[in-house]
């Protein structure tokens, strides 16, 4: 299973894709969690502690790396657009609560469309990620497909826009569902979080369509409790699991349905 998750900031993309990852993680199966996000927090939600994340240094800043493995450096502005990076998720993973985290980062640029040897670096990875056999990925990206592109999205199971009861939020659906589809990814699902009433799921149910709405998760104090903490919401909330579990089956079932077809 290939799972890439994105929306706005503050909607809980990680709190989803933590929870999620120690879900799978939980069935003995291999999960890799990669964190794509420049605001990168999965590891919180998996369970690291601030002092072991502070000695993680993301893949983009990774300088001496990234110029070996493209041959770019300040001398040379010439670099491979194919890098080797198949050893990188094992070598540079750390693991916690039998899932493996591997923080990507971001390219941090001024201008849209940067092609640089670390962008080149990111999508290499993603794209290696998405056609690894044996593991779940989790892929936390944030809200924009700058890291996507035909060769990254070929693997792909199921990318989920997490959203909250806000027409912004659902704006930023829209627009991944019009960009995914001209990356040829054919379903963009929703997953629906805060929601604290009738009347907000109500407002998210005559938005987004009745097929790419995998399901809802309620506001929930505890989840802010494990934040405050700097703790993994999944060993703080048991309503939490309950919900993302039925979404998750439902995730797993569409899977099975699209192999036995």
């Amino acid at each position: 299973m290939k799972i890439a998750i994105t929306g706005k900031g503050g909607v809980g993309k990680t709190t989803f894709a933590a929870t999620l990852a120690r879900m799978y993680a939980d069935e003995g199966r291999s999960v890799l969690a990669a964190d794509a996000d420049p605001d990168a927090n999965l590891g919180l939600a998996l369970g690291f502690s601030e002092e072991e994340l502070e000695e993680i240094v993301p893949i983009s800043k990774m300088r001496k790396l990234v110029e070996e493995r493209t041959g770019a450096d300040e001398f040379n502005k010439l670099f491979r657009l194919n890098p080797k990076v198949d050893d990188i998720p094992d070598k540079y993973a750390k693991s916690r609560n039998g899932v493996k985290l591997l923080v990507l980062g971001t390219v941090e640029t001024g201008g849209g469309g940067c092609v640089c040897p670390e962008h080149v670096m990111l999508k290499r990875i993603i794209s290696h990620l998405m056609l690894r056999s044996t593991d779940v990925v989790v892929l936390d990206m944030e809200a924009g497909l700058e890291h996507l592109g035909r060769g990254t999205t070929s693997g792909m199971d199921q990318f989920i826009v997490v959203v909250e009861p806000g027409a912004r939020s659902v704006q930023t659906y829209k627009n991944v569902k019009r960009l995914a589809k001209d990356l040829g990814v054919a379903q963009v699902r929703v997953v629906a979080n805060k929601v604290r009433s009738q009347e907000d799921e109500e407002f998210i149910r005559s938005r987004i369509p009745e097929e790419d709405l995998l399901g809802c998760i309620h506001y929930n104090t505890e989840v802010m409790d494990a934040d405050r903490q700097g703790k993994s919401p999944y060993d703080f909330s048991q309503v939490l699991r309950e919900e993302i579990l039925n979404i998750k089956q439902k995730m797993d079932l569409s899977k099975e349905m699209e192999a036995e077809q």
